[in-house]
C-alpha cells in the first residue's frame, strides 16, 4: 500500500520530538453485503475503505492519529500530530531500525476471486424457503450474508514490516414463529475467515433449520423460574459466559491499572481446578484467528487458566512493555481509525471428563442454558447478567420443559469456582460472535464443553 521509503519517512517524522515507539498500520477493506427481509432482497451494499493510523508510544501515553487520504502531504501532517505526544512528554529518542519484512503464518483461506452477486442471492434464498418450510408457524425470515477482506500493512520502529489478508464471511439467519397469541425467535449465524465456498458444506439450509427450531421452541416454552438453582451450560456457544464473565477480566490494561479482580493474582487460584481457559489465535479459520495481531505480532495459543490456576493476562505492546512481559499478539483495532488494545481472539475450555449424561442425571433442579442471547458485565467487580436464548428445566435428572425470558445473574469468578463437573464435549461455537470494548468491535470466537454450575440465582417470572 505504501513502500518503505515512506513508512520508514514517516516512522522518523513521528518520532522526531522524541518518543519510545512508533508504528504506522496501513488497511485497505473492501465488504459486500446482502439483507433479506420478508422473502425479498432489502438492502445490498459494497465497502471500500482505505486508511493509516500512526502511533507514538511515551510512557504510559499514546499519541495517535489517522487519515484517510493517502497523499504524502496527508500522511506526514499525521505524523506529526501523533508526535505532539512526544513533545509534551519526556519521552528519549529512538533509533529507527531498517525495516525487515516478517514471514507470517497462514491460518486463512482468501479466495482467489471475489463472489458474483448471483451467489449471495442464492443462499440467502435458500434460507429463507429452508427456514419456512421447517414448520408452519415460522411467520417471518430475516437473513443476511456478507464478505469481507481486509489487508493490513504494518511497519515499525524497531524493524518490524508485515503484510497480513484477513478474508471474513458470515451468514446469518433470524426466524420468528407465530400461533396468533405468542411469538418466538431464534437465530442462528456462521461464518470465519475462509471464502463463501464455506457454505457449500455447511449450508443456509442447515443455519435456517436451526433457527427456525429455536424459533418454535421459543414459541411454547414456559415462563422461567426464578431463584437460586443449579445450571448446566451448552457447549458451543456457551462459552460467551467465559469471554464476557472470565475473559474481559484478563485482558492486560485492566489489570495494569489495577481495575481488573484478577489483578496481581498471576500463579493464585482463581477458579475450581476443573476450569482450564485458553485463547488461541492459531485456529484454522476462525472468526478470532490471527496470523498477527494489529501491532505485528503473531497470533498465539494462550494458557489463562490452568487446572484453577491464574497464568497470564493478555497482553499488547503498550501493556506489555509497562507490565515488564512480552506481547502475547493481543493487540487488535477495529481499524485503522482506531488504537489497538488488549482484545480476546478464540477463547474457550477444553474437554473434561464428565458424560453430559452423568452431569444432567446428577441435577436435581435446575436450569439447562443451551445458548445465550446477550449480557453485560461489569469488569472491575466480574458481576455479569446474561439472558437465555435457548432454555430448558432440568427436574429429577431430566431435561423437561422449554422455559422463556430467562436471565441469570452472578460474578465471574465466583461462579468458575462453582464448575463441578466439565464433560468432554468441547467445541467452538458457530462463528458469528463480535465483541466489543471501548467503542471498538472486532471477530472472536468462544466455546466450551458442557459445564455444570453448582448454584447460580435465576432471574424469571416464576418463584422457584
Amino acid at each position: 500500500m505504501l513502500d518503505e521509503t515512506t513508512l520508514t519517512r514517516l516512522l522518523k517524522r513521528s518520532l522526531r520530538h522524541g518518543g519510545e515507539f512508533a508504528d504506522v498500520f496501513c488497511e485497505r477493506r473492501i465488504v459486500r453485503s446482502f439483507r433479506l427481509q420478508d422473502g425479498r432482497i432489502h438492502e445490498t451494499s459494497i465497502g471500500v475503505t482505505a486508511g493509516v493510523g500512526i502511533r507514538v508510544i511515551v510512557g504510559e501515553s499514546s499519541g495517535y492519529a489517522f487519515s484517510d487520504e493517502l497523499e504524502e502531504e496527508a500522511l506526514l501532517r499525521a505524523a506529526d500530530a501523533a508526535s505532539l505526544i512526544a513533545r509534551t512528554s519526556r519521552g528519549g529518542t529512538v533509533r529507527i531500525e531498517p525495516l525487515k519484512t516478517a514471514a507470517i503464518a497462514d491460518w486463512y483461506r482468501v479466495a482467489t476471486h471475489p463472489s458474483g452477486e448471483e451467489r449471495f442471492v442464492h443462499l440467502l434464498e435458500r434460507a429463507d424457503i429452508a427456514a419456512r418450510a421447517f414448520d408452519s408457524r415460522v411467520a417471518s425470515v430475516n437473513a443476511h450474508v456478507s464478505e469481507e477482506l481486509q489487508e493490513v500493512w504494518i511497519a515499525a520502529s524497531d524493524g518490524r514490516l508485515v503484510h497480513d489478508r484477513r478474508p471474513m464471511v458470515a451468514l446469518g439467519v433470524q426466524a420468528v414463529a407465530g400461533n396468533g397469541r405468542e411469538r418466538g425467535s431464534g437465530f442462528a449465524g456462521d461464518g470465519g475467515r475462509t471464502s463463501l465456498a464455506y457454505f457449500d458444506e455447511h449450508t443456509p439450509e442447515a443455519l435456517a433449520s436451526e433457527a427456525a427450531r429455536v424459533a418454535t421452541v421459543n414459541l411454547t416454552a414456559i415462563s422461567a423460574p426464578a431463584g437460586e438453582m443449579e445450571m448446566v451450560v451448552g457447549n458451543g456457544g456457551g462459552g460467551v459466559l467465559l469471554h464476557e464473565a472470565v475473559g474481559h477480566g484478563l485482558e492486560s490494561d485492566f489489570n495494569r491499572r489495577g481495575t481488573s479482580l484478577y489483578s496481581g493474582r498471576v500463579g493464585e487460584r482463581v477458579a475450581s481446578e476443573l476450569v482450564t481457559i485458553y485463547d488461541d489465535a492459531n485456529l484454522p479459520e476462525e472468526r478470532g484467528s490471527l496470523n498477527v495481531d494489529d501491532e505485528g505480532t503473531p497470533g498465539q495459543h494462550k494458557a489463562l487458566v490452568e487446572n484453577g490456576i491464574l497464568r497470564s493476562y493478555m497482553q499488547d505492546r503498550l501493556n506489555a512493555g509497562l507490565m515488564g512481559v512480552a506481547s502475547t499478539g493481543s493487540g487488535r483495532r477495529q481499524s485503522f481509525r482506531h488504537l489497538p488494545l488488549p482484545r480476546m481472539c478464540n477463547t474457550y475450555m477444553p474437554a473434561g471428563q464428565s458424560s453430559v449424561d452423568e452431569i444432567v442425571a446428577s441435577t436435581k433442579r435446575g436450569i439447562y442454558a443451551k445458548s445465550f442471547a446477550g449480557g453485560q458485565v461489569e469488569i472491575g467487580k466480574g458481576d455479569f447478567v446474561f439472558m437465555v436464548g435457548e432454555g430448558y428445566l432440568i427436574e429429577n435428572g431430566r431435561v423437561t420443559a422449554a422455559v422463556k425470558n430467562a436471565t441469570i445473574v452472578g460474578n465471574g469468578p465466583e461462579v468458575m469456582t462453582k464448575v463441578v463437573a466439565v464433560a468432554g464435549d468441547c467445541r467452538l461455537a458457530r462463528r458469528h460472535y463480535t465483541c466489543g470494548k471501548s467503542g471498538q468491535y472486532v471477530p472472536v470466537g468462544v466455546g466450551m464443553p458442557t459445564v455444570k454450575i453448582a448454584s447460580i440465582t435465576v432471574g424469571g417470572t416464576q418463584g422457584a
